[in-house]
């Protein structure tokens, strides 16, 4: 079994999937694959708010559009507790955003949701990581290097396959 057809399988095993897609090369593929993977029952949930880019969010529509994936834009403020820019705001922010991406997720009637998270993300310093797991958020791509992504995006001819990583604009 490919890499890729173990991706879908596993993603077949959760029966639908609300993805937090930012349009980048990690939850491009991983949105993709779910697309084709769940039929139809996989949708892409982008956040829109002060801190995020507005190219992403226009790149993120145009991909979801390109390949007849539901998309959703979740409009957000900035996520309370992180005004003043404490040290721990990684952690508040992912904490906020993803909580209130999961309500959205089961009013649309989701209950499993994901992020692009990766192996080579592990190693390094990411709180937000932490709010993740506290809410239960699922990594399908943490077994895989983004590298292998890469490849694997290549392999499906994804826009995103080269696609630079962006840091977060807080």
């Amino acid at each position: 079994m490919t890499k890729l057809e173990k991706l879908k399988a596993d993603l077949r095993g959760l029966g639908e999937l609300a993805v937090a897609f930012s349009g980048g090369a990690d939850s491009s593929l991983l949105l993709r694959a779910a697309h084709d993977a769940l039929e139809g029952r996989a949708i892409g949930i982008t956040i829109r708010s002060p801190y995020m880019s507005s190219r992403e969010i226009a790149e993120a529509v145009k991909f979801a559009r390109a390949y007849g994936i539901r998309h959703e834009i979740l409009e957000l403020g900035v996520a309370e507790g992180i005004k003043d820019n404490p040290e721990n705001r990684c952690y508040l922010c992912k904490k906020a955003v993803f909580s209130r991406l999961i309500e959205r997720a089961r009013e649309l009637g989701f209950s499993c949701v994901a992020d692009g998270t990766n192996r080579d993300d592990l190693g390094e310093h990411r709180p937000g990581l932490k709010a993740k797991e506290e809410l239960g958020v699922l990594s399908p791509l943490i077994n895989l290097t983004k590298s292998e992504i890469r490849e694997l995006s290549r392999e499906l001819n994804l826009p995103t396959a080269e696609k630079p990583s962006y840091a977060c604009l807080l």
